[in-house]
């Protein structure tokens, strides 16, 4: 018997389960976001994280802590920035403390986009986590997702 023989483990089965559900997850909200606001799930998540920056201690995000946020490599944030900020969803401007660091705000355009697209984005979440609950496979995770709610 070769490796490739051997059935996969329940870590691997579960690991797999949970790749599945984001993805079919995250390509549902992905196709209302487009749909109805021409934001992908990439430029809402950012948005949506520069939005609870604020003015006091660490309220502002270097662009390392936001490639972090929406897990993306910081070359891959830099772009996703820039596009937004072409469209006036976002502004760049030097750290006042420290020139080297570059800050990331969300334009008053870019808040009015998010406000709009939050209730698509809860409402497409709703939906694909109730079709993919009557997946026997992926039901206990819908279910995990589900109890981390904190409202």
């Amino acid at each position: 018997m070769t490796t490739t023989d051997a059935a996969p483990t329940g870590l691997a089965q579960g690991w797999c389960a949970l790749s599945l559900l984001h993805n079919r997850i995250e390509a549902h909200v992905e196709r209302a976001l487009q749909a109805r606001h021409g934001l992908s799930v990439r430029e809402y998540s950012l948005l949506n994280v520069l939005s609870r920056q604020h003015s006091g201690d660490g309220g502002h995000l270097r662009m390392s802590q936001v490639a972090d946020a929406v897990v993306l490599s910081q070359s891959a944030t830099t772009r996703l920035v820039s596009r937004l900020e072409d469209r006036g969803l976002l502004s760049r401007y030097l750290c006042p403390t420290d020139r080297r660091g570059i800050y990331t705000d969300v334009t008053e355009a870019g808040l009015r986009l998010l406000t709009e697209a939050r209730p698509t984005n809860e409402a497409a979440l709703r939906e694909a986590l109730d079709q993919e609950a009557r997946n026997p496979e992926l039901a206990p995770l819908v279910r995990a997702v589900e109890s981390l709610t904190t409202e």
